[in-house]
């Protein structure tokens, strides 16, 4: 054994991921992968689970058990200040800062739930603001029948979201979310019992629970009462022109439609003149299918169009993710499920493509020089992120460095596992053909060092690492947090690092005591903003 030999094994400042950092101020703990990081707190738990939920796990830790640790820390973070929980799910909520609704919806379930009854009257005054729309309703009712079953104050909250919407605005919701989660309007209503208003929304409870009185075939006379005749009209059509012509003049939503027209051109020509933007994305595939969709068309330039409306998008609340997925799914031709198969529009692949960008807002560039990691480890090739069909944490990865990349000049985006990855990402590429790369090269075991070793060696100027990850490392020989301090000592540079989570498991590799080293939640909308704000020193 060499003098070397006897120093490397006690060397402070090259410490193996598999062994805990000795003198950390905070202790760290064993990640899933067996290395070490540090427990992120309850309340970055919270976050994480808001905007990644728990849907499918992760590669090392099961769709179950992580619910459970996630509702743990969600509980704890109720006990501390439950007001203070609510005010983050409606936050994420209203600025559609997570891909899906169901981690808000079920920690609202759990405020509404708890013992504290100022955390109660939050929840229940966050319900409308949280549940917009009868998916969402069906979802927290079902969560509640689990939860807790059904007390007063939560019939009371749940009866207004019926007593107190606008009556044509309710009575959309009727006829567009007819059932969800085993749930129907008529159930809900059965156990909220709220009192019948007067006038119109009477008359649409009424329908709910009972059905729509025989009033011919003539227009209602209360205009906030026709959309439900035409649907109840539309139930009996025997042609796809009559169910075109009915969503032409009482502007009906796909759900309205009978099967006979769900094949037919002219029907979805008649949806899409009014259809909202998230079913413009579900149903791109189907509309290219039936021909409605094709190259040069008038409707594939509205769709562009619609597309590239930044305050459309906004509006929309469309999530980046969703974006994503469209993309993957619409530019391969085919489905991940079903025999559905169609070819793509090329200029509305460019359009989805563009939209996924306009989707995080505006950010501006900071300046800096960063050097962007993408975690391309075994353990980022699955399961999907927040149970969005086919993509995983790696492509999700993929998709923020570039991002990043179409936003700062001064960029270098480099793969790594083990070992750096030799690949070329470029903003001028497409991200579904960037995403392709990803699916060829994921592998190997986790070493986030890897980024911070590779400036070392190659006498890359850094100002901010960004390292985008599962935080599963295990397989190096130096800790990233030493190889930052390492990196800063030798070249005499500041450098920042910005860790982001693509997975919503309990560690991190950002020291928090480490004041250039920030932990942030992967896709959630918000992240880039706060990034580039800790690159240049305001936050």
């Amino acid at each position: 054994m060499s003098i070397s030999t006897y120093v490397s094994a006690v060397d402070p400042n090259r410490t193996p991921q598999s062994e805990p950092l000795p003198g950390a101020a905070t202790p760290q703990v064993q990640n899933e992968a067996g290395g070490y990081g540090w427990a992120v707190d309850d309340w970055r738990r919270l976050a994480r689970f808001l905007v990644l939920g728990s849907e499918g796990g992760t590669y090392y830790t099961g769709e179950r058990k992580l619910t459970q640790e996630s509702a743990a820390a969600v509980r704890r973070c109720l006990a501390a200040d439950g007001p203070r929980v609510v005010r983050e799910v409606v936050a994420v909520s209203e600025a559609g800062r997570a891909p899906k609704q169901d981690p808000a919806l079920f920690i609202l379930a759990l405020a509404l739930t708890s013992a504290d009854a100022v955390t109660r009257q939050a929840a229940a005054a966050a319900v409308p603001r949280v549940c917009r729309i009868g998916t969402h309703l069906f979802a927290l009712v079902s969560a509640l029948d689990t939860l807790g079953g059904w007390g007063p104050a939560k019939r009371k909250a749940i009866g207004r979201w019926y007593t107190e919407r606008d009556p044509a605005a309710l009575a959309y919701q009727l006829i567009k979310y007819q059932n969800r989660e085993g749930w129907s309007h008529r159930d809900v209503l059965r156990m909220a019992h709220p009192k019948p208003p007067e006038g119109a929304l009477g008359v649409l409870l009424h329908y709910a629970a009972k059905g729509w009185p025989d009033v011919g075939e003539a227009p209602h006379p209360d205009a906030a009462l026709r959309q439900v005749g035409a649907f109840e009209r539309a139930k009996r059509a025997t042609t796809a022109a009559e169910g075109a012509q009915l969503v032409r003049d009482y502007d009906l939503p796909r759900e309205c439609v009978p099967s006979v027209g769900l094949n037919d051109r002219e029907v979805w020509a008649a949806l899409l003149e009014k259809m909202p933007l998230h079913a413009t994305v579900r149903n791109l595939a189907k509309m290219t299918a039936v021909g409605l969709l094709a190259p040069l068309s008038d409707a594939a330039a509205l769709i562009c169009r619609r597309l590239a409306d930044a305050d459309y998008l906004r509006r929309s609340r469309m999530h980046p993710l969703a974006l994503l997925v469209a993309l993957k799914t619409y530019a391969q031709g085919h489905g991940e499920r079903g025999k559905l198969t169609w070819t793509p529009v090329p200029a509305i692949v460019d359009a989805l493509d563009a939209a996924f960008y306009d989707a995080f807002g505006n950010v501006a560039p900071t300046g800096k020089r960063w050097l962007v990691g993408v975690d391309w480890s075994e353990s980022m090739g699955s399961p999907s992120i927040a149970g969005m069909a086919g993509i995983t944490p790696a492509m999700g990865a993929t998709a923020l460095a570039m991002l990043t990349a179409s936003v700062e000049p001064q960029h270098h985006i480099l793969a790594f596992a083990t070992t750096c990855k030799p690949v070329t990402l470029s903003p001028r590429q497409r991200l579904d053909d960037a995403l392709w790369t990803c699916c060829l090269q994921t592998g190997e075991g986790t070493d986030c060092s890897v980024p911070i070793r590779f400036a070392l060696q190659q006498n890359v100027p850094v100002d901010v690492f960004a390292v985008l990850t599962d935080n599963q490392t295990w397989a190096g020989a130096i800790h990233p947090a030493q190889a930052l301090k390492l990196y800063r000592q030798r070249t005499g540079i500041d450098a920042r690092m910005v860790v982001v989570g693509m997975a919503g498991s309990g560690t991190s590799i950002a020291d928090p005591d480490d004041a250039g080293m920030l932990d942030v939640v992967g896709l959630d909308t918000a992240t880039p903003g706060l990034m580039a704000e800790f690159a240049v020193g305001t936050v």
